[in-house]
């Protein structure tokens, strides 16, 4: 790139940027992020629990919200449809054909409720509250064999439930991304 192209990179990036400021300040568009928006973003659950929100949910009703809002992507349980296999799979990870399910694959409950939360359903994600979550997530670790039907899951539950593949991954071995 000559210096003439750099320059004028440089003049068209300086004459773009003062428009943008220009155009914001006389339309008013946009303003400070404050701590409620953040808030509302920060919605990140961890495989140890940390960031589960209060509520409770039991496999009953998972059961009933599944079969309205999930079973025509995922099938009435689980065997997939339009959308992928969430039930079976356990001993096929070490398969040429593994089946990554939530009962084979997945290590943590809680990012089981992570993903639900921010995802699905799939035309409306966010849409549900966490007591649905919860209540989706049970029947789900229920449809997988994980949990029995009676279960109600809460944040201190959800975090305690042992995963078949918990222990099927490995440490990353770089010292920069040790847990601390």
């Amino acid at each position: 790139m000559s210096l003439r192209s750099i320059a004028a990179s440089a003049a068209l990036i300086l004459t773009i940027s003062s428009v943008a400021g220009m155009a914001a300040e006389r339309y008013n568009l946009g303003r400070p992020v404050t701590g409620d928006d953040i808030a509302a973003w920060n919605i990140d659950v961890s495989g140890d629990g940390a960031g589960l929100p209060a509520g409770r949910g039991s496999v009953a009703e998972g059961r009933a919200l599944f079969a309205e809002a999930c079973s025509a992507c995922h099938g009435d349980k689980g065997q997939g449809s339009a959308a992928d296999v969430l039930v079976g799979g356990r001993g096929t990870l070490a398969t040429a054909k593994p089946i990554k399910t939530i009962g084979s694959f997945w290590p943590y409950a809680p990012t089981i409720f992570d993903y639900v939360n921010r995802a699905m359903p799939f035309n409306a994600p966010q849409s549900l509250t966490p007591d649905q979550v919860y209540s989706v997530t049970a029947y789900l670790l229920f449809l997988n064999g994980i949990v029995p039907e009676d279960t109600t899951l809460d944040a201190a539950s959800l975090a305690k439930v042992e995963m078949p593949n918990r222990n099927g991954f490995t440490r990353d071995p770089r010292p920069d991304v040790a847990p601390k």
